[in-house]
C-alpha cells in the first residue's frame, strides 16, 4: 500500500466509529485550549509587564550617578563622557542637569525639578500638546509634564488643590505666566560667614506638555518639567558668574569646580545583551549605575516560573487526551484483530500496518490540535474583551497568543497522538495472522 492508501483507510477507519472518534478528538481539543489559553495568560502579562517597564524609559538606557561616592572624587562631566564613549557596546552618552526651583502663577505655587537634556533626548518624549524647547541660546524654554498641576498648592495656606479637593488649580500652563525661581545658594563673604543668596525669579515660557492626562502620572517625564541643556548651561555661566551654582558640588576646598558637573548621565547601549557589561565597566570606574534591564531580568525570571506552572497546568489536560487516544487506538485493535489478520495474508508489511494506526492517531491529535486553537483564540478575545475593565487595565491585552505557540500546538498535539498510539501499533503487528482470522 502506498501513502494515500493508507491515509485514506485511517480516516474511513475514524469515520466508521464516528461517535468514539468525536469524544476522543474532544478530550484532545479540551487539553490544547487549556494548554494555549494557559501559556497566552502568561505571555500576555508578562507584555504587559514589558510594555510598562519600555515606558518608564528605553531598555538600553543606563543611568550613571556618582551617588554613594566620596564628596571631590567623582564627578560627572564632558571628560568622562569622552570616557565612556570608549567602552565597548556604547552607541551614545546624554547628559542631565537637574535643578531644583518654585514656579508660582498667581495664589499657587509648586516645587518641581528642572532637567536639562540634549535634543535627542527630548525628542523622545511624547508631546501632547506644543513642541520640545529648542536650542535657543540663554533663553530658556520650559515642557511641562502632563501631571505638573498637581503638584500645585494655594501659597498662602499650603493646601494642595487637587489632593484636598480633587480639582485641578485654575492654571492654563501654555498660557499663563508662570514664574521660576531657583532655589537658593550660600556663599561664603570675606568675613568668613555664608550668606544666602536667593534666586532670580524669571518667566521662562512654556512651549509645550508631555502627552497624558492632567491627573495622572502616565510616565516618567509626567511629574518634570525639561528644557533645553545647552540653554540652561549657557544661563546658568551668564547669572552665576563668579557664583556657586544651585545644585553644583564642592570641591574638598568648599569651591565650585570650574566644569560644570552633571546630574546624571544617560548612556545608550548598542544592545539590550550588551547593558550588563557596560554597566559592570562604569561600575569598576567608580561610578553607580541603573538600568531598567536589570528588572525586566528579574521579571522575566520570575515569569518564566509562572509560565511553567500555567503550562504544567494544561499539559496534565493535554496527557489525559492522551490517555483517551491510547485507550480509543488499544480498543480499536482489538476490534479489528481480523481485519489485521487478513491484512497480514494478503502480504501487508508490519510498517504499513504500524503506520495505519499510528495515523490515525495522528489524525486524532490534529484535527484535536486545530478545533482546540480555534477555541483558544475565540477564548483569548473573550478574555481580552471582559477582563482588563473588570480588572482597571484597560487597553491590555490579558491573553497573547504568538504565532509559534499557534504552529507548536497543533505539531505538539499531533505528535502526542502519534506517542499515545504506539503502543496499539505495536500491538496490532504483533498478531498472528492465522489466530486473528480465527477470532471471532
Amino acid at each position: 500500500m502506498n501513502f494515500l492508501d493508507i491515509v485514506g483507510m485511517s480516516a474511513g477507519n475514524l469515520w466508521r466509529r464516528k461517535l468514539r472518534s468525536v469524544l476522543t478528538i474532544l478530550s484532545v481539543v479540551i487539553g490544547v485550549t487549556a494548554l494555549v489559553v494557559m501559556l497566552s495568560l502568561g505571555f500576555g502579562l508578562k507584555k504587559a509587564m514589558m510594555d510598562e517597564a519600555a515606558s518608564y524609559g528605553n531598555l538600553t538606557q543606563i543611568q550613571v550617578n556618582s551617588w554613594g561616592t566620596e564628596c571631590g572624587q567623582k564627578i560627572l562631566n564632558d571628560s568622562l563622557m569622552e570616557e565612556i564613549m570608549t567602552i565597548p557596546g556604547v552607541e551614545s552618552v546624554e547628559p542631565l542637569l537637574e535643578m531644583s526651583m518654585t514656579m508660582t502663577c498667581g495664589k499657587y505655587s509648586c516645587y518641581t525639578q528642572l532637567y536639562g537634556a540634549s535634543q535627542n533626548y527630548l525628542s523622545q518624549i511624547p508631546i501632547g500638546q506644543g513642541t520640545i524647547p529648542e536650542n535657543n541660546g540663554g533663553q530658556l524654554q520650559l515642557l511641562m509634564g502632563n501631571a505638573m498641576l498637581t503638584n500645585f498648592y494655594v501659597t498662602s495656606t499650603g493646601s494642595y488643590v487637587y489632593w484636598d479637593k480633587g480639582e485641578l488649580p485654575a492654571i492654563d500652563l501654555m498660557k499663563d505666566n508662570l514664574f521660576s525661581k531657583f532655589e537658593s545658594v550660600y556663599q561664603e563673604d570675606t568675613t568668613g560667614n555664608y550668606v544666602e543668596i536667593p534666586g532670580k525669579k524669571n518667566l521662562f515660557p512654556v512651549v509645550g506638555i508631555v502627552e497624558g492626562e492632567a491627573t495622572v502620572g502616565t510616565n516618567q517625564y509626567s511629574y518634570a518639567v525639561y528644557t533645553d541643556i545647552d540653554s540652561l548651561k549657557a544661563y546658568l555661566k551668564k547669572n552665576y558668574r563668579g557664583q556657586q551654582i544651585p545644585g553644583q558640588p564642592l570641591d574638598k576646598n568648599n569651591k565650585p569646580y570650574k566644569e560644570l558637573a552633571y546630574s546624571e548621565l544617560i548612556v545608550n547601549a548598542e544592545d539590550r545583551s550588551m547593558v550588563e557589561d557596560v554597566m559592570k565597566t562604569i561600575n569598576d570606574m567608580g561610578y553607580t549605575t541603573y538600568s531598567n534591564q536589570e528588572w525586566i531580568e528579574q521579571v522575566e525570571s520570575e515569569f518564566r516560573i509562572i509560565e511553567a506552572v500555567l503550562g504544567g497546568i494544561g499539559a496534565i489536560s493535554l496527557l489525559v487526551a492522551a490517555i483517551g487516544i491510547a485507550n480509543t487506538m488499544m480498543m480499536s485493535t482489538y476490534e479489528r484483530t481480523k481485519e489485521i489478520g487478513v491484512m497480514k495474508v494478503l502480504g501487508c508489511s508490519l510498517g504499513n500496518i504500524r503506520f495505519l494506526f499510528l495515523s490515525e492517531a495522528a489524525f486524532i491529535g490534529f484535527f484535536g490540535g486545530i478545533l482546540g486553537l480555534a477555541f483558544s483564540f475565540i477564548l483569548s478575545c473573550l478574555i481580552n474583551m471582559i477582563l482588563p475593565g473588570m480588572m482597571e487595565m484597560d487597553g491590555i491585552r490579558i491573553s497573547v497568543i504568538p504565532l509559534w505557540l499557534a504552529l507548536i500546538s497543533v505539531v505538539f498535539s499531533t505528535i502526542i497522538g502519534m506517542v499515545a498510539g504506539f503502543f496499539p501499533a505495536q500491538r496490532a503487528t504483533k498478531l498472528s495472522p492465522l489466530a486473528a482470522i480465527r477470532n471471532e
